[in-house]
């Protein structure tokens, strides 16, 4: 198969039907973002729609390199090397007028630390930010840390006044269901403007005529539709009968179909995401699985039992049909710490798995479910399905509950599931991104996204120290010598990394992004 390398039924289409002119992008994909608050969730549909309306200091442009955005410039202070500077850009106004400065930067970063911040942990060495003038920002750090505009690449900055006004100064507390002003608004200094928004059914979005980056890129782009399109059948039909101009995540089955199209296009390439299940090995009982008074996942021969019960190549042949990369890390090839031996693909030995489970004292197996998202990942439903069956190979049988993301992702980070999908895409391009969000033991500043109740505080220590090294070969080993237990004890099970596939018009210019987020400023439309 050859490419260029570069919640809706059917009766609604009509919603975004109709004529467009040319400086109109109407885009799909199958999820909608789930808040316009911007660190409510760490989640890529959600930062990708809110990279159009707001903006960091520093973020990564459509080849995955790191760019000024707010911050003209950067780098460690010369008098102090715990302190990061930015220098700020001038004559930047947000969406409603009010200047932008390093007031909202203190703002918005300082709120980013709060406990209901899906952020937090890429700012836990920070011990203060401050604003050295109207222009000039310092962040203060625990210790040197060499990688802090990394972490900063989708660390949103807000309108003080505009939050103070409006009742959100607190982010909002996503896990805990609540609704607030700034989950369905949006204040930023973005290339577009929020006109209309319509969760799971339709966000629309017009170009900031005062846009400080209006002659420095594209920006062709006049208007934005964007509509989530759960159903992958009803997604390709929209873009085939021209009802939409991009769609995200064109299903595999339907890559030919659509490259074969007329004036359409499908552009490929690695996406850093990988995809895994996390296992509850820290709870003493399980609260979803068929053993009363002990938790079959604690043991390790079990999880290693399940690992190997999973046949990655199957997977990418007949779920993926070719379209993904089986992996043995939970570590995306683009990440620092990355090896080919760390990603070594793990021989399935179904034989070997069931003496491993026997050794175990669960030669009989068990019964546990398995908690899924329905419309965020690749083919994430049926991956879960072929897994079923393979675990059911080894005694596990497994009950599949699938649903939406909005409602999967809290049973993650809530503790509320036992055996789960996770996706994750590292945009540091770091591990110590993956340590703190998904090895560290979950806590206030860490650990947010690790749902498998492990803990191990020596590995805690080292996890931290990486933010405070700045001899780079040092901390590599450091990374290597993380990495190293966390695949010891098998806390999760890597699946595959993620290939991406957008389906888009023949005339929309753009390559694809690494981490899956379009930034429209970029985008050319030709005719």
């Amino acid at each position: 198969m050859a490419f260029r390398h570069t919640l809706i039924a059917a009766s609604t289409l009509a919603i975004i039907a109709g004529a467009a002119n040319a400086e109109t992008l109407r885009w799909a994909r199958a999820g909608d973002a789930l808040t316009l608050d911007p660190h409510a969730q760490n989640e890529g549909p959600t930062s990708a729609l809110a990279h159009q309306i707001m903006e960091t200091l520093v973020m990564r442009d459509m080849t995955g390199a790191m760019v000024p955005n707010l911050a003209t410039s950067w780098g460690p202070s010369e008098t102090d090397p715990n302190i990061w500077v930015f220098q700020l850009r001038e004559g930047v106004t947000y969406h409603n007028g009010s200047e932008f400065d390093s007031e909202d930067v203190v703002f918005s970063l300082n709120r980013a630390m709060t406990p209901d911040s899906d952020y937090k942990e890429l700012l836990a060495s920070v011990v203060e930010v401050r604003a050295r003038d109207k222009y000039t920002v310092e962040i203060v750090t625990d210790g040197p840390n060499p990688i802090m505009p990394n972490n900063l690449t989708n660390m949103f900055i807000m309108d003080k006044d505009w939050a103070e006004a409006n009742n959100a100064v607190k982010v909002q507390d996503y896990e805990g269901g609540e609704d607030t002003f700034a989950a369905k608004n949006a204040m930023g200094t973005g290339p577009f403007k929020l006109v209309s928004r319509e969760p799971d059914v339709r966000t629309v979005l017009e170009i900031n005529e005062d846009y400080w980056g209006k002659n420095e890129f594209a920006m062709e782009i006049t208007r934005i539709e964007y509509t989530p399109i759960q159903n992958a059948a009803t997604r390709v039909a929209a873009l085939l009968s021209g009802e939409v101009d991009f769609i995200q995540d064109v299903p595999v089955q339907d890559l030919q179909r659509v490259a074969d199209s007329d004036g359409l296009d499908v552009r490929t390439a690695p996406q850093n995401r990988v995809i895994f299940f996390g296992m509850n090995m820290g709870d003493a009982d399980l609260a979803n699985d068929s053993v009363e008074g002990a938790n079959p996942l604690s043991d390790r021969r079990v999880r290693e039992a399940m690992k190997i019960a999973i046949n990655r190549d199957a997977i990418k042949q007949v779920v993926m049909r070719d379209q993904s990369q089986p992996a043995g890390v939970i570590m995306p090839p683009f990440v620092n710490g990355w090896t080919a031996d760390l990603d070594a693909v793990p021989a399935t030995d179904i034989d070997r798995a069931k003496a491993l489970m026997a050794e175990a004292g669960y030669g009989d197996g068990f019964t546990i479910q398995l908690d899924c998202p329905n419309d965020r990942y690749i083919n994430d439903e049926p991956i879960c399905q072929a897994a079923v069956g393979m675990l059911g190979q080894i005694g596990v049988t497994v009950n599949l509950d699938a649903k939406p993301k909005a409602q999967h992702f809290p049973l993650i980070n809530n503790l509320e599931t036992d055996f789960y999908m996770l996706g994750w895409g590292v945009p540091t391009y770091d591990s110590e991104y993956i340590f703190n969000f998904l090895v560290h033991t979950k806590g206030e500043k860490y650990g947010s996204w690790n749902g498998t109740r492990y803990s191990n505080p020596t590995l805690d220590e080292k996890i931290v120290s990486l933010a405070s090294e700045t001899d780079l070969d040092k901390r590599n080993g450091m990374i290597a010598d993380i990495w190293s237990t966390v695949q010891d004890e098998v806390l999760y099970i890597p699946i595959h990394h993620q290939v991406l596939n957008w389906g888009l018009k023949s005339n929309v210019g753009t390559i694809v992004a690494p981490d899956d987020t379009p930034k429209f400023k970029y985008f050319t439309m030709g005719g």
